[in-house]
């Protein structure tokens, strides 16, 4: 018989309409295994060498799991939980757009898991804590792109086709400041850490009471928002720009901190629980940094989102001016949450986080839209408002945007309407930056105080150039030189 034909048996057990099956051999065991060891030292094939050709796909369950603290240390009912990071996460830890500085917090190394879960407390767990939240600070404003049909990067300032340097981020970078910031120059996030009160009664009780400002969710979250911003709109954190301008750079700052706990189903339903689903009622998300407001003496945090600030009280005060547009946004968010919760048909934790998922992306695209220098308040309101409409939202939605911003006096009041009256009409601006009004930082975070941003070296070389234009109106260069000659021949008669 022909090697692998069946047989008479086999082919009359078999459909005569259907065409007659082949005999497959099957591999003996010794070959199999021989296989499998010869698999086992095979190398893998040499990548392509085109630098635009996209890498492998990831496996589903690529990324790592983090310890963190998910609001500040101070906030006892949230305190540490394990988050997941959905992306490559190396040593340090550190991934393609966030890396530790150097020299700072020894790298820490992943667990047999390839997870980064430490001990409180601890210098690795403030390196963990610190990028965990600057990763997911980045990749929630990603996501709001992507979700509005903008299939761009959020790049960092620096950032060129040829300089892709990731941010740098020191969390104990400033020891014994009671500060934090970004610096662009440096590129960089730095955190500081100090003692409340420093009459303590010995050493070691000082140091029990040390506050991190890399531990504070909300501070962190602050300081990356400022890298983000400036990375689209490199302008607006210069201090020679008008004061709302900078009131933006500092709302953004404590928005994103709001934006990003509510970014996270557990901590709405935190929120939901602790409020009874009234968000104007004391809660730990209208209250940022609470750790450093309580360093300070202060029982709501560093500053409180759920405020009544006007543009008429702040002044040119930029920490003041933020907490207009802040406290605007925050009731938004609460006006457009109680539109929309239906706790028979929904969870309300989950209608929070549809809600705010929604507002920080259409706060980020009208920021994006706004002018590129000398930017205000009403510039933005009246992005949000073309937006909204463009989204297909309720009527509602551009209400409440058009009511509370009113009520601060960012723009002139809606009237009996709920918003312009055409699609493409702008609201009027009503309490406006003066000409030529200068801000005043002094009450800012870090970063706003920082002379890279006050144009140092302009004022420095105008010095310069002043001392030169006037030496040689006088003929100083000629005295200064003369002198030095006849000297000389002094000494040589």
């Amino acid at each position: 018989m022909e090697t692998g034909a069946l047989s008479p048996e086999v082919l009359d057990t078999q459909d005569r309409d259907q065409p007659p099956a082949r005999f497959i051999p099957t591999p003996s065991a010794p070959y199999l295994a021989q296989h499998r060891a010869a698999q086992l030292l095979e190398q893998p094939p040499a990548p392509d060498e085109d630098p635009l050709t996209e890498a492998p796909a990831l496996p589903q369950a690529f990324g790592a799991r983090v310890l963190m603290w998910k609001q500040d240390p101070s906030v006892g009912e949230i305190g540490t939980r394990r988050a997941w990071l959905p992306g490559a996460v190396l040593a340090g830890p550190r991934d393609a757009r966030i890396a530790p500085g150097a020299p700072g917090i020894d790298a820490v190394e992943p667990n047999a898991f390839g997870d980064f879960v430490t001990q409180p407390d601890t210098p690795q767990f403030d390196a963990v804590h610190t990028f965990a939240v600057v990763r997911q600070t980045l990749t929630m404003y990603q996501r709001a792109l992507l979700n509005a049909g903008l299939d761009m990067p959020l790049p960092w300032q620096w950032n060129t086709s040829l300089d892709t340097r990731p941010l740098m981020v020191f969390p104990h970078g400033l020891p014994n400041v009671m500060n934090a910031f970004y610096s662009r120059t440096q590129g960089c996030l730095k955190f500081g850490d100090f003692v409340p009160t420093l009459e303590k009664a010995s050493t070691e009780a000082s140091e029990q009471e040390r506050v991190y400002t890399c531990r504070s969710f909300d501070i962190v979250a602050h300081e990356t928002a400022h890298a983000v911003l400036d990375g689209l709109k490199p302008q607006w954190l210069l201090a020679d720009a008008p004061p709302q301008t900078g009131g933006l750079h500092e709302a953004f700052g404590d928005l994103t901190a709001i934006f990003l706990t509510l970014s996270q189903l557990d901590l709405c339903e935190a929120v939901i629980a602790q409020t009874r689903a009234q968000l104007h009622d004391k809660n730990f998300l209208s209250d940022v940094a609470e750790q450093f407001g309580l360093a300070l003496g202060s029982s709501v945090g560093l500053r409180n989102a759920d405020n009544d600030i006007t543009l008429s009280q702040a002044g040119t005060q930029v920490h003041a001016i933020s907490q207009v547009f802040t406290g605007a946004m925050y009731d938004v968010l609460a006006d457009m949450f109680a539109y929309e919760r239906n706790p028979v048909l929904d969870d309300c934790a989950a209608v929070l986080h549809r809600v705010a998922a929604y507002l920080r992306g259409l706060l980020l695209r009208a920021l994006i839209a706004a002018p590129d220098s000398a930017a205000g308040y009403a510039d933005v309101v009246n992005e949000m408002l073309r937006l909204v409409g463009e989204d297909g939202k309720p009527a509602a939605y551009a209400g409440f945007i058009h009511n509370q911003f009113a009520r601060r006096e960012v723009v002139e009041g809606p009237g009996a309407g709920l918003a312009p009256a055409r699609p493409g009409d702008k609201v009027a601006a009503k309490v406006c930056d003066k000409a030529g009004a200068r801000q005043d930082r002094r009450a800012c975070c870090g970063t706003m105080n920082l002379p890279e941003y006050y144009r140092m070296d302009r004022v420095l070389d105008a010095e310069a150039r002043k001392l030169a234009l006037w030496c040689g109106a006088n003929g100083r260069l000629a005295e200064c030189v003369a002198p030095s000659v006849a000297a000389i021949d002094t000494d040589n008669p």
